[in-house]
């Protein structure tokens, strides 16, 4: 992929809100959760980087998706992963379906704001029996005159204590389950939503995750994002510009735990010499160093062919070995480099430490890796049982 200078000048943006905006703050974001999301989504929004890719008739910049590519990237080089992680919750994750889908009077309402960092929005997909199976959640939007009427409850979900609207999938019919989903935006302010209290995670220290339950709550059918029953059809395709900026944001935190192991081996000492001097060492580094260059050579190829109208089927997989690789290279590298830093590897607020962490959602979240597995096989036309 060839950048442009237009692309360098967002590289640069970004790092500047990194490291002025996000890093100084990481400490004590970690220790003290959330992060306060509608403070720094109004920074980034004032900057334009929370519309990169969407219609300039909403605010965005209208650029193609490997400027979104660009700045996934270099958040990814924010000391720890649950800011990044909100970030493109809001931009790659709960916001695509209602730019390409929803209607203007939608759009307006909730895109724009979202667009300016004045609203923060999530994906409401994931319920406790319905993680990577979709298909299988229980989440039901009954339709009683002009308006849905909404039971159920979502669980695992980013940024869901301090989100203005939920981008929901439901079950609007009593159609085969590929086909009785819907996509519908529904308001925090709704009356009947409620909140668990934070979730205790394993790393994503900083972002706010929380289970969703609706009760009763009532929206409007105009909310509706797309055709009714198409949702399931929808978040499949929501879920392609997830993978690839989940993908491309691993590169950059991968990148610096790569760098930070670098410099940390060159400065200690053990038996005499620099633990780096040791060939098992930077044998090792180099390794690590060419299987992200794979990985980030996957990323780029599989954006080429997305921005230019590439084959459905093949975007599919390519997506999915992205993310597939990412998630694993994610373990591999952390735990390598981790193991390189000795004692200060286990220590709780080590750079490598908090990457090993929040890394390790890669593998499971947005999909886990037997379900791109699945995709995969099912792309190369080899599932069990295929002839």
């Amino acid at each position: 992929m060839l950048f442009t200078q237009e692309h360098e000048e967002l590289r640069r943006t970004v790092q500047s809100v990194v490291k002025k905006e996000i890093n100084p703050n990481i400490e004590q974001w970690e220790a003290a959760p959330p992060f306060p999301a509608h403070t720094l989504f109004k920074k980034l929004g004032d900057l334009g980087l929370l519309g990169i890719s969407k219609p300039l008739q909403y605010g965005g910049m209208g650029l193609d998706y490997s400027y979104n590519l660009v700045a996934a990237e270099e958040f990814g080089r924010a000391e720890c992963g649950g800011v990044p992680l909100a970030i493109g919750v809001q931009t790659d994750m709960a916001t695509p379906a209602l730019a390409r889908f929803g209607t203007e009077a939608l759009c307006k309402e909730f895109l724009v704001p979202a667009i300016q960092g004045e609203m923060v929005a999530s994906i409401a997909v994931s319920e406790p029996g319905a993680g990577s199976d979709v298909a299988n959640i229980k989440t039901r939007a009954k339709p009683e005159g002009d308006d849905y009427v909404i039971n159920g409850s979502k669980m695992w979900i980013t940024n869901s204590t301090q989100a203005d609207w939920y981008c929901l999938l439901a079950n609007t019919s009593d159609e085969a389950k590929h086909k009785n989903k819907s996509l519908i935006l529904v308001p925090r302010d709704a009356s009947g939503i409620s909140l668990s209290a934070p979730l205790n995670k394993l790393g994503m220290r900083s972002s706010d995750t929380a289970e969703v339950f609706f009760e009763n709550v009532r929206v409007p059918r105009r909310y509706l994002i797309g055709a009714e029953g198409q949702g399931f059809m929808i978040q499949m395709m929501q879920f392609q510009e997830e993978r690839m900026w989940g993908a491309a944001n691993a590169i950059g935190g991968l990148q610096s735990v790569i760098n930070a192991t670098i410099e940390y081996t060159k400065e200690r000492e053990a038996f005499g010499q620099k633990i780096i001097d040791n060939q098992v060492v930077h044998y090792r580094l180099a390794e690590l160093q060419t299987e992200l260059e794979s990985l980030r050579a996957l990323v780029y190829s599989t954006c080429e062919q997305y921005i230019n109208g590439g084959n459905p089927q093949q975007l599919l997989q390519l997506a999915s070995m992205c993310k597939l690789k990412a998630g694993r290279l994610a373990r591999e590298i952390t735990d390598s480099c981790l193991q390189y830093w000795g004692g200060m590897g286990f220590m709780w607020d080590n750079l490598v430490t908090r990457s090993y962490r929040d890394s390790r959602l890669a593998s499971i979240g947005g999909g886990a890796d037997e379900i791109m597995l699945g995709i995969i096989c099912k792309t190369m036309d080899i599932l069990p049982g295929k002839k």
